[in-house]
C-alpha cells in the first residue's frame, strides 16, 4: 500500500470546533474532517477495496465515501494530523487478512477424566437416597 498516493486521495475541510478554546472556538476553525471515496480511489485493488467496503460498511455514507473529523486538539495542524493517522489505522485494520482456525480435538483422556468425574459424582448422589424397600 502506497501511503504517499493514499494520502494524496484525501481530503480534508477545517470547520468549527466545540469544547476548549473560549472565544477562540468561535473565530477559529479547528475540527478537521477528513473526506476518502473508496470507490474512486485508485491505490486499492477490486478486491481491496471489496474487503475496506465490508469492513466500512456502518462508516460509509450513501455516496460510498468515509468521513472521519478531530475536534481533540486546539490546533487545526493537530486535528489533522490526528485524523489522517486514524484513518490510516482504520485502513490498516481493514485490510488485515484474518488468520485461519486450526481445529483442534479434545484428547481421549480429558473425555474419559470427565465421564469419570461425572460417574462418581452420580453416584455420590445415588448413595444419599433412601433404600428400596421391596
Amino acid at each position: 500500500m502506497d501511503i504517499e498516493a493514499l494520502k494524496s486521495e484525501l481530503t480534508y475541510k477545517a470547520v468549527r470546533s466545540s469544547g476548549s478554546g473560549g472565544q477562540n472556538v468561535n473565530k477559529v476553525a479547528s475540527k478537521a474532517v477528513l473526506y476518502f471515496d473508496l470507490e474512486n480511489s485508485k491505490v486499492f485493488t477490486d478486491k481491496e477495496k471489496q474487503r475496506l467496503n465490508e469492513f466500512f460498511k456502518n462508516r460509509l455514507n450513501k455516496q460510498g465515501i468515509l468521513v472521519l473529523d478531530s475536534d481533540e486538539s486546539r490546533s487545526q495542524f493537530r486535528n489533522k494530523a490526528l485524523v489522517t493517522q486514524r484513518f490510516l489505522t482504520l485502513i490498516e485494520e481493514g485490510l488485515k487478512e484474518d488468520k485461519k482456525r486450526k481445529p483442534t480435538k479434545v484428547p481421549k483422556a480429558i473425555k474419559q477424566k470427565r465421564l469419570e468425574a461425572k460417574r462418581k459424582n452420580s453416584e455420590k448422589k445415588a448413595s444419599r437416597k433412601k433404600p428400596d424397600i421391596d
